[in-house]
């Protein structure tokens, strides 16, 4: 019986077929996509004139800071993301092997945490300036110089602290990728060392180092703990402030779009940058990589260069968090600690169930029908990770209140009673805004463990019977268990993390333990918050480790066969 090729069956399948997957997978993409309508619709349709006001006085001060922000955080983390990728994959040293997974440590630490940290030690009656004043003998302020923590300088210190294993992540792996012979080659072409790297391996490398830089200041963008407790007034803290402070949602919107075009100004210059531009592997032939040793006082100088991020980013940290942990004597605030902590776990995997069924939904879906119209849905889906979680808590709003007004509207008129909020202000909003922004690394995952599996299974489940719904239980789901428990594990992990959406979208009254961390460090009461923070800080290594390990794995021929399967 002669076999179909996957190439004649693929074009018989229609380009556009209602079925539930296409129907089911467009009415995610529509519902994900409304916050973001709903935030433009508010902007340039405002109902107050408070835009003026905004652009003539505080617009330019906001743009300013996000500029400095989101330039110092960018060049700190290339830095050292792409210098210390660069030395753990190449380059032989004491305690390379540690430095690998060690390097990505800061991730799991939120950047509002390591800022209350760190302002603990450096601010005038911190440990430090308080042991050199004991030292130098010192009285005042005014006998001697030290950098200012809460400052523009400072958040980007911090900041690039948390943020550079995003850069790190993705050059090592592109690192990995590459082929010893192309840097052999030009070395043989009298190329040195620091020339190979950057004629050769930087260009090589350069997409993934985009798309990491990229990450980064969309972080920066959507930071709000950092710049709040540093007082650095950024269009992130604008939002909070025009909406809460001032009272005007349409304001915020306004805010909110201008936030919206910086991020989208981000995605164009990052396409921009690689326009007509292509760097290939020429060659499928790999091997174990053989690492460079290096001469006793550059190896001291890697050492270093590898434990400065750790240390600061994780070590000094955790240890100061710790301590406060074991000095602080909670008494009756343990109750309380763990209604924290249930909120929290409760919404984080909530969530995380919610986007891997929606994830797995978009993916299969888009895998079954082959529809265009449902590949650019799945696409329009996965937006919300670019988007700051202010700018996203505005347009969540508006449609949900907008519900809750229609639905009492009707209550009252024909019942005589009023329904109040039914979804605003309560938690499924917390979890749709959670759901809306964090789905893309849902959906990530599972699109690419679906892409490993042949198209042929798919193919000789259908000769035998089998529905999609049936392939899809029977087939791949037992494929795929690993895949979705790393994007459950992601969005759980964020989830824990997230700020300024849960502090725009909970219910009143309604705590989790980032938003306690939050108000407790604002208020100096740093020794209180440090069990929440351990907490969350605990949460983020477990995918760390994770990483760390596919990382390893990434590279072809490491199993000793040159060309062999990672």
């Amino acid at each position: 019986m002669a076999r179909t090729a996957p190439s004649a069956i693929a074009q018989k399948v229609p380009r556009f077929r209602v079925d539930g997957w296409t129907l089911g997978a467009l009415v995610v993409a529509g519902l994900i996509a409304t916050p973001i309508i709903a935030v433009v619709v508010l902007a340039v349709a405002p109902s107050d004139d408070i835009w003026p006001h905004l652009a003539s006085t505080v617009l330019p001060h906001y743009l300013a800071n996000t500029a400095a922000l989101a330039s110092g955080v960018g060049i700190g983390t290339l830095v050292i993301g792409v210098g210390t990728a660069w030395l753990v994959t190449m380059c032989r040293f004491p305690m390379r092997a540690v430095f690998e997974w060690a390097l990505l440590l800061p991730l799991a630490v939120p950047s509002y945490v390591i800022a209350y940290v760190y302002t603990d030690l450096l601010e005038y009656a911190g440990p430090i300036q308080v042991t050199l004043r004991d030292l130098f003998g010192w009285t005042s302020r005014r006998d001697y110089w030290f950098p200012e923590i809460r400052s523009v300088g400072g958040a980007i210190a911090v900041m690039t602290l948390v943020l550079y294993p995003y850069v790190y992540l993705l050059a090592r792996a592109a690192f990995l990728e590459q082929s010893v012979c192309v840097i052999e080659a030009s070395r043989t072409l009298g190329r040195g060392p620091w020339q190979s790297f950057i004629r050769v391996a930087l260009p090589l490398a350069r997409p993934a180092i985009v798309i990491g830089l990229t990450l980064v200041l969309m972080e920066t963008l959507n930071d709000f703990g950092t710049v709040d407790f540093f007082a650095v007034a950024t269009l992130t803290t604008g939002i909070f402030d025009v909406w809460l402070n001032m009272n005007s949602t349409a304001g915020a919107a306004q805010l909110a779009v201008v936030t919206l075009g910086v991020v989208l100004l981000l995605i164009a210059v990052e396409r921009w940058a690689r326009r007509k531009q292509r760097f290939h592997h020429t060659t499928p032939r790999y091997r174990v990589l053989t690492l460079a040793p290096l001469p006793s006082s550059r190896a001291a100088l890697a050492f270093l260069a590898c434990l400065a991020p750790v240390l600061l980013g994780f070590v000094v940290p955790a240890a100061v968090l710790l301590r406060f942990a074991l000095a602080h004597r909670p008494g009756t605030e343990t109750d309380s600690f763990l209604d924290l902590a249930i909120n929290s776990l409760f919404l984080s995997s909530a969530t995380a169930a919610c986007a891997v069924l929606v994830g797995l939904v978009l993916a299969y879906g888009a895998r079954a029908s082959r529809s265009r119209l449902l590949a650019a849905a799945t696409r329009l889906a996965g937006i919300g990770y670019a988007i700051p979680g202010a700018v996203l808590a505005v347009g969540v709003v508006v449609p949900l209140a907008a519900f809750d007004n229609a639905i009492d509207a009707v209550a009252r008129d024909h019942f005589g009673v009023s329904t109040g909020l039914v979804l605003s202000g309560t938690v499924f909003a917390l979890i749709f805004g959670y759901l809306v922004r964090f789905l893309a690394l849902s959906h990530g995952a599972i699109e690419a463990s679906l892409a490993k599996i042949t198209p042929n299974m798919d193919a000789a489940a259908r000769t035998l019977g089998h529905t999609p719904m049936s392939t899809l239980r029977r087939v791949h789901f037992p494929l795929m268990r690993g895949s979705l428990l790393t994007a459950a594990i992601l969005v759980f992990v964020d989830c824990m993390k997230e700020l300024p959406l849960t502090l725009l979208l909970r219910p009143f009254n309604f705590e989790t333990l980032a938003t306690n961390v939050h108000q407790l460090a604002s208020a100096e009461l740093l020794e209180q918050s440090a069990r929440g923070a351990l907490a969350i800080v605990a949460a983020g290594i477990l995918p760390v480790i994770a990483l760390s390990r596919t990382i390893r794995r990434s590279r072809p021929g490491q199993n000793g066969v040159p060309g062999g399967p990672p």
